[in-house]
């Protein structure tokens, strides 16, 4: 910022190179000094990257300049990055922070899984619904399905399949809408014994792991694709999936990606000495039971 300063004021004030480090307050030498680090390859490498992930910050970059080998610290990916001009642009906006109720801490998996539905367009302007639903702890996408229309008996069955995959939950964190507040639905909850957690009207946030995921769905997916039917939009948003769960960085996670997290934090399967009979010990014989060794020796003595 500074060299740029003095350059400004060499530009417009016509001044000498001396005055305008003085006027700034930097040594003639700082002003003067050029780099002799290469990174040309280091910024075509994050040029492709960016080209197939347009939407991905310099962390992410970071990781996956580290998956292809490349030994690269993160504050020089962050120079080259920026010189670059691949800055992702987003809109902060300014919210109102309100108190609510804390949320109980999850530690494990399936404790929670969240849902809700985005909404898109194909190119022939007809209405997509993408019924999102993830694992609260873990972070995984559990389904990603696209269709037209959701009505409860589709939405439970959708959770049918994923609970043959893996475990029940404990609870399923929802807002309120028509589909998923019906009869149908809560007698679903009922009869297998699991919460149907309901947010409370125009608080999103209160579900806000699925809020973040949608977030992504849509800056990564939903606005990168254009859509020719309903099958093209299936065939992209599973293949998003995919990516989301198997190769996309979290930050949340460490950088790491849900489905690493999930193998990291599963529990490891029960050793075979559990189940195996116990062995003697190393250079002791196995002995039979005193009471078949006295039948023996009395066997042998009636025979002589």
């Amino acid at each position: 910022m500074r060299k740029a300063e003095v350059q400004r004021l060499r530009e417009q004030f016509r001044f000498s190179q001396r005055h305008a480090c003085e006027l700034v307050g930097i040594p003639r030498s700082t002003c003067r000094y050029r780099g002799r680090k290469d990174d040309s390859a280091l910024r075509e490498k994050l040029i492709e990257l960016s080209h197939e992930q347009p939407r991905y910050g310099y962390r992410r970059l970071c990781v996956l300049l580290r998956r292809d080998g490349m030994r690269v610290n993160a504050k020089r990916v962050r120079r080259v990055y920026r010189a670059a001009g691949l800055q992702v642009k987003r809109l902060r906006r300014r919210r109102l922070t309100r108190s609510v109720a804390p949320r109980p801490t999850l530690t494990a998996a399936n404790q929670e899984w969240a849902l809700d539905f985005a909404s898109d367009v194909t190119a022939g302007g007809r209405r997509l619904r993408v019924l999102s639903v993830i694992d609260a702890y873990t972070r995984e996408c559990l389904a990603l399905e696209t269709d037209t229309s959701f009505p409860s008996r589709r939405v439970t069955r959708v959770l049918e399949a994923v609970m043959e995959r893996r475990a029940a939950p404990q609870g399923v964190r929802s807002d309120n809408g028509p589909e998923l507040t019906s009869r149908h639905y809560l007698a679903w909850f009922a009869d297998r014994k699991i919460s149907a957690i309901h947010i409370q009207p125009g608080r999103p946030m209160q579900n806000g792991h699925v809020e973040s995921f949608h977030g992504k769905l849509r800056d990564e997916c939903l606005n990168a694709n254009w859509f020719w039917n309903l099958w093209d939009a299936r065939r992209k948003i599973s293949a998003w999936r995919e990516h989301y769960n198997m190769r996309r960085p979290h930050s949340q996670l460490g950088y790491r990606t849900p489905e690493e997290f999930a193998r990291s934090i599963a529990p490891s399967p029960p050793s075979e000495a559990n189940g195996a009979t116990a062995m003697p010990p190393q250079g002791q014989a196995l002995r039979a039971p005193a009471a078949a060794l006295t039948l023996h020796r009395c066997r042998a003595a009636d025979q002589l």
